[in-house]
């Protein structure tokens, strides 16, 4: 497990502050990316829970502010990042329509929320090793 995956799993067990999804994912890249913890939390605070509007996932934008904060913001790139999750998620990106069909598989929301956590995680740290974007 990479040291980004472990580090979102701790704030998401941290039960005193609620880290949003958005923030789960930046977070554990802030250091590396030259960015505080303090400025990582807020840049991503109104991006959990769809942009607060059940749109475009948290992690999915958190997995995006990743990418662009080592410097990639290609087009091709953020397509692949899409297309990765797209396959793995019926095409949806959307915090809606993917809370729906977790609750229709019967899940736990907390468990789906942290799994796409650590997965935007793993991708943008997936697509940063890929395209040689490390610090």
């Amino acid at each position: 497990m990479s040291k980004y995956v472990e580090k979102a799993k701790e704030l998401r067990a941290v039960t005193e502050i609620h880290y949003n999804c958005a923030q789960s994912v930046l977070v554990p890249f802030a250091e590396d990316a030259g960015i505080s913890e303090e400025a990582a939390m807020k840049i991503a605070s109104n991006f959990g829970a769809g942009m607060r509007r059940a749109s475009t996932c948290g992690a999915i934008t958190g997995g995006l502010m990743v990418l662009g904060l080592f410097g990639i913001d290609n087009v091709k790139v953020v397509g692949e990042y899409h297309r990765r999750l797209k396959e793995k998620h019926e095409g949806y990106l959307d915090c809606a329509d993917l809370l729906r069909v977790n609750k229709e598989q019967g899940r736990e929301k907390k468990l789906h929320c942290d799994e796409m956590v650590y997965e935007c995680v793993e991708l943008a740290e997936e697509l940063i090793k890929e395209y040689k974007a490390a610090p």
